[in-house]
């Protein structure tokens, strides 16, 4: 288990390293379906499930090629969106960021206006990629009781998700999940880190038939 673990590690670092090298494209390229459930599933299971999501979707080769391009092109049009989100491109998809204290009050899940606003911006790029399938996440600092933090992460994805719903982006696209305190970004030992980790963070990946028509050649660029 020891050696599996290790293996699986090491795989995760020369990817990220490849990553660093490559251009957007490139990186939807470098790693299979196999390797990437296994390296998601490695990264998943540590301190970003978001990012976990994205690299666990990779099909790579030819097909991830063109879903890289896809993804390269999704990823301009959210930061122009959304310029104040964090948009990062991660082998074949997106990790996306939202800082809480831009959405939220302190301790609520209520949005406000200035967050219905961007959520609303965004929705009108996510329903331009249909074939895209989307990780809602919530995270808390560690400041309260952690089921207070894991319940007020669970409605903050939700509030999220719900304006998505309302604005006619598909149920079946979104998942949700939440983690309140667990999966922090960086340490809680100042307030500068703990506002970081108050956060709202998606994961955009390609779903089975985006996949299917890059696999056929048929992906729209």
């Amino acid at each position: 288990m020891k050696m599996k673990f290790t293996f699986y590690l090491v795989a995760a670092t020369l990817l990220f390293a490849a990553c660093k090298s490559a251009n957007n494209t490139q990186k939807g390229t470098g790693i299979g379906a196999a390797g990437g459930a296994a390296i998601g599933a490695l990264i998943g299971g540590k301190k970003n499930s978001a990012l976990g999501a994205v690299i666990g979707a990779a099909i790579g080769g030819g097909a991830g090629y063109a879903i890289g391009n896809s993804m390269d092109k999704q990823a301009r049009e959210i930061k122009s969106a959304v310029p104040d989100a964090e948009v990062e491109r991660v082998g074949e998809g997106i990790n996306m960021t939202f800082n809480a204290g831009l959405l939220f009050k302190i301790n609520s899940s209520v949005l406000n206006d200035s967050a219905v606003a961007k959520i609303t911006n965004l929705a009108k790029v996510l329903k331009d990629y249909p074939d895209t399938d989307i990780l809602i996440e919530g995270h808390t600092d560690d400041t309260g009781k952690d089921a207070f933090n894991l319940s007020l992460s669970e409605k903050r994805a939700n509030s999220v998700a719900d304006v998505l719903k309302n604005l006619a982006v598909s149920p079946t696209r979104l998942q949700i999940k939440w983690y309140g305190e667990t999966q922090p970004k960086y340490p809680n030992d100042s307030e500068a880190n703990r506002k970081l980790n108050r956060r709202v963070e998606l994961a955009i990946f390609a779903n089975e038939a985006m996949k299917e028509k890059a696999k056929q050649g048929k992906l729209q660029q």
